[in-house]
């Protein structure tokens, strides 16, 4: 995924009310921009790191800026939980995420389960249907390890359930995990931050769900996903 323009630099000064950060420019102006992003951030957060914003033309926003990247633990690390289900729909088409290959077509946010729509469903007539749900993930606590959730997700731990509930149908289901961020090699469950989704992840694996975890390459031009990571439950 390529961001249509250059990334505009500057200085995190703090985020707050969960969707707005205050950041200073290169010019030295202080102005608020969007977060889109409604997770804690931990250990992206910290006033006075480098971060990167885009622009938008659209006259009836009211904020113009939206942070993107962000600079921690000397790596650049993508902050938009917006993406990762653009970055997987990318990854697939083009072959990237080979468990996930070979199929006819691809519908994006179909309804399934209890008022739940699924990100992707994957479709073939050969084949049962793929269904796909995509978690972003940029919380790394210990070196090389990719975390997730950052905050306690009950609708992430339903979503589990109804996965799990396609598998059982004889359907396929996967959890796929889009790590917005070039330094991690593994992923795990948070367990101390949402013990119940930690222990749903495993459940949701012993019932049939196939849980993957890719990498991306982050960039101030483009974010892509690149490699597996390895889960450890």
């Amino acid at each position: 995924m390529d961001f249509p323009r250059p990334l505009i630099p500057a200085v995190l000064e703090r985020r707050y009310m969960r969707f707005l950060a205050d950041v200073t420019l290169e010019s030295g102006e202080r102005i608020t921009v969007h977060c889109p992003n409604p997770g804690s951030m931990m250990g992206l957060k910290d006033p006075g790191s480098r971060c990167w914003l885009s622009q938008s033309d659209n006259p009836k926003r009211k904020l113009k800026h939206t942070l993107e990247v962000l600079e921690a633990d000397g790596a650049l690390v993508g902050i938009n939980t917006g993406l990762p289900n653009r970055l997987a729909e990318e990854a697939i088409t083009a072959g990237g995420i080979a468990p996930l290959t070979g199929y006819a077509s691809m519908r994006r946010e179909v309804k399934y389960g209890t008022n739940s729509r699924i990100d992707l469903l994957l479709e073939d007539a050969a084949r049962p249907p793929c269904w796909v749900e995509v978690k972003n993930v940029h919380l790394m606590r210990e070196p090389g390890l990719a975390e997730f959730p950052d905050s306690v997700t009950s609708r992430g731990a339903k979503h589990l359930l109804e996965l799990a509930a396609r598998a059982q149908a004889g359907e396929r289901a996967v959890q796929l995990f889009i790590v917005q961020r070039p330094d991690c090699q593994r992923f795990t469950p948070a367990a101390d931050i949402d013990p119940v989704y930690a222990e749903g992840l495993r459940a949701a694996r012993d019932a049939g769900v196939e849980i993957l975890g890719y990498g991306c390459d982050v960039s101030l031009s483009a974010i892509s996903v690149a490699r597996p990571v390895e889960i450890a439950l």
